[in-house]
């Protein structure tokens, strides 16, 4: 993945929070008060954590891997990754039960809209970018080229 998708990916990211964000919380205040805005826009912020863990994630493993060019080594960061995001996940969950200050419904929810949301926008940032999917081909070094055509085969 280039840098390009990666950025385009958290622009469109963004936009897709961001209005999770305000939409999430007018009708999560509208629906349950206090207590619905302040659970969207939490909602609104975790997926943005994790929107942000998964970037960091790719930007690592490419550095990792740009002279390895190991896919298990990349795939095992991001991989990683995404276990780390589960663990923090179910963390939150565990922390934030029963608290008075969050609606579970406009939680879930708004949580669910900026997850999907984000799903579409790294689809639309992927399906925009022009990534090769075949290597490009080398030519052979000059000399190489020079031995072959002043020896040919017999």
């Amino acid at each position: 993945m280039t840098s390009s998708v990666v950025h385009r990916a958290l622009v469109f990211g963004g936009i897709v929070l961001a209005g999770v964000a305000v939409i999430g919380s007018i009708v999560g205040l509208l629906a349950a008060g206090t207590s619905g805005l302040v659970s969207a826009l939490f909602a609104a912020a975790l997926t943005a954590l994790f929107l942000g863990m998964t970037t960091v994630s790719i930007v690592v493993a490419e550095r990792v891997t740009r002279t390895s060019k190991s896919m298990g080594v990349y795939f095992g960061i991001v991989i990683g990754a995404w276990l780390l995001k589960f663990v923090v996940f179910v963390v939150v969950l565990l922390v934030t039960r029963g608290a008075e200050w969050l609606n579970p419904f406009v939680f879930f929810y708004a949580l669910i809209a900026a997850v999907l949301g984000s799903l579409v926008a790294d689809v639309v940032a992927l399906a925009g970018a022009r990534v090769s999917a075949i290597p490009a081909q080398t030519s052979p070094a000059p000399d190489a080229a020079a031995e072959a055509s002043a020896n040919p085969p017999a």
